[in-house]
């Protein structure tokens, strides 16, 4: 018996969309490759997606995120199986509803949603070196090494238009995670180059959104879009919502705008209120919204002087393990040429440095922060910082 002849003996064979049926048949799978080697078994995880038991959907999925998009990295198999489960998201079986198969992932949603974010996860996996400024190294000049890898994120690129008209209509799911995810997805999809003409049209549905009495999660996650696509969001700025406004201010276009950078200054005056707008980062944000907060100011100002208050609220909040993200950055902005013994410290230099020291939770044993230490010229030892103030 053929490897698609084991196949179509899976009970969930005869529920797939046909086009999903044919694409199953069509790939000769034991020639792809995954994270483990051979994807032959691949075919059996994709039909489980329709399984009628949700817990073994939850475990097709999760076996796929480990396999054809392990951490990230893209094989051979991860173009077919994202075609598949593009064809697959209209199906019934998709809006049964369980929690993550991986423990730390206790959200609780439909298959849908999830399947959407993985294809989220694929199409920003696919854009890596595509932005502005970036060293393109899919160009002629990769190694023979890296031609699979290559060949995998130029395959991945080619299909975006069609992930993209399948994830497309789910932006006006009934189910607000599912909205959420298809909203994240198409955020990633459209900032590829070749998918720009879409943008006006995915950008009149979410005007319609932040005009409508939605949550605050979806009008926001509907700002950082326009933002994240070039739009225009400075019409947000005065939105009545907070979080609103800041998810308006981020977008790059706003980034000479003073009215926006006051916004962002607004937001971080309470870093931790600003963490509770979303206990669950929104698909755009990588972590607290306070880390990106800060991200965005320091680019916007030139003198530390500008960003302390900012940086005062945010040294409570900061330890050992968030300093790449909070404290370290400020550090090496009130220093811009680095600490030189006897050199005389500002009031706004030494404030911060005695709200470093006082945190006990900077000083574990974590060795992130000596990196910012010596790039801002200061001493790694917490009293031979204090002997300076």
């Amino acid at each position: 018996m053929t490897n698609r002849d084991e196949d179509r003996d899976d009970p969930s064979w005869s529920v797939l969309p046909p086009t999903a049926r044919e694409l199953l048949a069509a790939i000769e799978w034991d020639a792809l490759q995954h994270a483990y080697g051979s994807a032959e078994d691949t075919p059996p995880y994709l039909c489980q997606l329709l399984d009628e038991d949700p817990e073994v959907q939850a475990e097709a999925l999760g076996m796929l995120e480990m396999s054809v998009l392990h951490q990230g990295s893209l094989y051979s198999s991860t173009p077919p199986a994202a075609l598949f489960v593009a064809a697959i998201l209209p199906h019934p079986q998709t809006l049964a509803e369980h929690e993550s198969f991986f423990p730390w992932d206790d959200r609780n949603r439909p298959l849908r949603a999830a399947l959407l974010d993985w294809l989220g996860q694929i199409a920003d996996s696919a854009s890596y070196g595509e932005d502005p400024g970036s060293e393109d190294k899919y160009g002629d000049g990769y190694d023979d090494e890296d031609a699979d890898e290559v060949e995998a994120i130029l395959a991945c690129r080619s299909i975006r238009p069609e992930l993209y008209e399948a994830v497309e209509p789910f932006l006006d799911d009934p189910h607000p995670a599912t909205r959420e995810a298809a909203l994240g997805t198409v955020t990633l999809l459209l900032k590829a180059p070749d998918l720009a003409e879409l943008v006006p049209r995915a950008a009149r549905r979410l005007c319609r959104v932040l005009a409508a009495d939605g949550s605050r999660r979806e009008r926001s996650s509907a700002a950082l879009a326009m933002g994240a696509w070039g739009q225009d969001t400075t019409g947000l700025l005065n939105d009545p919502d907070p979080a609103v406004r800041a998810c308006a201010a981020l977008a790059t276009g706003c980034a000479r705008i003073p009215r926006a950078t006051d916004v962002l200054f607004e937001a971080l005056q309470d870093p931790a209120e600003a963490d509770r707008w979303f206990p669950d980062p929104l698909p755009q944000i990588d972590g607290w919204l306070r880390f990106t907060l800060l991200a965005a100011v320091l680019d916007r100002v030139d003198a530390f002087e500008d960003l302390a208050p900012a940086a005062m609220a945010l040294i409570p909040l900061a330890s050992d393990y968030s300093v790449d993200r909070d404290w370290g950055p400020p550090l090496v902005k009130a220093f811009p040429t680095g600490y030189s013994p006897g050199l005389q410290l500002s009031d706004s230099q030494r404030e911060l440095l005695q709200a470093v020291t006082a945190n006990d939770k900077c000083w574990g044993n974590i060795g992130n922060k000596f990196r910012w230490l010596r790039e801002a010229g200061l001493p790694e030892q917490r009293d031979a910082i204090r002997a300076l103030l």
